[in-house]
């Protein structure tokens, strides 16, 4: 075993490395050659990335040996007993156990200027932990996704417009920050587990979705809390860039750090695998081979996240903060929007919550919708919500204008394309919008806007809803990958050189369960392409 595992983290660090390699490029060509980046800032950035390619790589193997199977074994054996009150109760409180130790919300909640900080987690926590429970009984009963989204992403603009304008950007980065590198893994896994017991056709497409709906929760969580707060979250408090006059500031940097990061990982890591192994012991024990990986696993990712969030808001927040600051107080501003982009572009293959996606979409979808093609849509769609997410910095344009524009567009979507690319988009929303968004392109977006205005007035309306729009251009992006999908089935249909009884359907393709299991003959010329779609 331990063989394996050794293969496996050479595999997993070469991933890394390609994934956090063009974005090291980009920003280590913009340190050289925009004028004004302290030394100590570009080498704590450095440091920062080779903790961040250790870490995604180490988390990433970690996430596999036990996040993964944790909770597809919890998801199944809760649902065994079909008792809804027992689904209920345990759904709600694993969404809130994981949601009030995601690091990702400890970093906005610390940012953002509610007080105190730990009302911001509390009903963000019991937001996600009530809608998981929504979206587990959506599997059991196999209620179609896309009008509950439809729904309560209306009753969510509707209420938005009761509550001070204040909230709105944090109530919307509130929904991208809590499908992080913690939640991820577990939530889709336990998805997974809840819909095997299921015999339809439709199990496996609805196993995913549940990101989805625990993206919405705590966006109406915020927004309720801002209607019993009033008034505005108050103002930003910007502290700049530490910049260190000598090299052992700078590690002492980094030192003093790891001992921080490694206490909120515990924190986040131990409360959920105590509730799984306390609930092993009930539900049904596994062996002590599983166990014993889990285990490890979970030495992994307790390791791999800390090198990950050390390296992530010690090297690349302050990248981005100093980066953002300079061109905002430059007469060339507007370049942050296709520098935005291009960072955009990149940054969102680093996301280890995103990397746990792909590799559940393919797994799941037997290759049906291969890790590159959804990759390169998420791409596009964060590298154009990026874009709009500076613009905002700069003209100081209200969120609700793209927002209602953007899910506009996403809702309608829905109606035209396959429920399975539904579900995987409004779940890839939330996991594209992980640590590297709040941390680097939120740092770049405050400076911006602290820039271009020389205060902290408006940071809180300007600068957050970076992770906002990050969580909603995917949405499109994907949606649209499936209405290319499901052309392109039908042209290959219509070519194929086979028996007319023989031919396949695209919606039986499309429609049937992406298992493995299918037993229609498909053509080989139609194989061979979707393979290499």
């Amino acid at each position: 075993m331990f063989k394996n595992i050794s293969h496996h983290i050479k595999e997993k660090l070469k991933e890394s490395l390609k994934s956090v390699l063009p974005v090291f490029i980009i920003v280590l060509l913009l340190c050289f050659f925009v004028p004004g980046i302290e030394v100590s800032v570009l080498t704590s950035f450095i440091f920062g990335t080779v903790f961040v390619i250790v870490g995604t790589g180490i988390f990433n193997l970690g996430a596999d040996m036990s996040m993964t199977p944790m909770g597809e074994y919890v998801g199944a054996q809760m649902t065994k007993s079909k008792k809804i009150w027992l689904i209920t109760i345990l759904s709600f409180f694993v969404g809130v156990l994981i949601t009030m130790s995601e690091p990702d919300l400890q970093i906005l909640a610390t940012h953002a200027s509610i007080n105190p900080s730990i009302l911001l987690t509390i009903a963000v926590s019991i937001g996600v932990g009530a809608f998981l429970v929504l979206a587990m009984l959506r599997i059991i009963f196999a209620i179609k996704l896309k009008y509950l989204l439809i729904g309560f992403y209306i009753v969510a603009f509707v209420l938005a417009f009761f509550v001070d304008k204040g909230f709105w950007s944090v109530a919307f980065d509130s929904g991208g920050v809590t499908t992080g590198p913690m939640t991820v893994p577990f939530i889709i896994a336990l998805g997974v587990g809840v819909s095997s017991i299921r015999s339809d056709s439709q199990e496996n497409n609805d196993s995913f979705g549940l990101v989805a709906l625990c993206s919405v929760g705590p966006i109406m969580a915020v927004l309720v809390l801002g209607l019993i707060l009033g008034g505005n979250t108050g103002e930003y408090e910007y502290v700049g860039t530490s910049i260190f006059e000598y090299s052992q500031q700078l590690g002492l940097n980094y030192i003093t750090s790891l001992p921080h990061y490694m206490l909120e990982v515990l924190k986040s890591v131990l409360p959920i695998a105590a509730f799984f192994f306390v609930y092993q012991l009930f539900a049904g024990r596994m062996n002590k081979t599983s166990l014993l990986k889990i285990v490890i696993g979970l030495v992994y990712t307790i390791v791999g996240l800390v090198l990950f969030l050390t390296g992530a808001n010690v090297g690349f927040m302050a990248a981005g903060s100093a980066l953002g600051e300079i061109f905002g107080n430059s007469e060339y501003v507007w370049l942050v929007i296709p520098i935005g982009m291009i960072v955009g572009f990149f940054i969102v293959a680093a996301e280890p919550a995103v990397q746990v996606l792909q590799a559940q979409v393919e797994n799941v979808t037997s290759g049906a919708i291969p890790k590159k093609a959804l990759a390169f849509a998420l791409e596009i769609g964060v590298a154009i919500s990026v874009g709009i997410a500076m613009l905002r910095a700069i003209t100081g344009m209200s969120i609700m204008i793209p927002l209602i524009i953007g899910y506009s567009i996403a809702l309608i979507l829905t109606f035209f394309v396959p429920e399975i690319f539904t579900s995987i988009a409004f779940d890839s929303g939330g996991v594209a919008s992980g640590a590297m968004t709040s941390t680097f392109l939120l740092a770049f977006s405050v400076g911006v806007s602290y820039g271009v205005r020389g205060g902290t007035e408006h940071i809180m309306t300007d600068a957050f809803g970076t992770v906002a729009m990050v969580a909603m251009t995917p949405l499109i992006a994907i949606q649209i990958l499936g209405i290319v999908y499901k052309i392109r089935i039908k042209k290959l249909e219509a070519k194929a050189p086979v028996a007319e009884e023989e031919i396949i359907t695209a919606e039986e393709i499309i429609e049937a369960p992406l298992d493995g299991t299918l037993t229609i003959p498909i053509p080989v010329e139609i194989k061979d392409e979707i393979i290499d779609f």
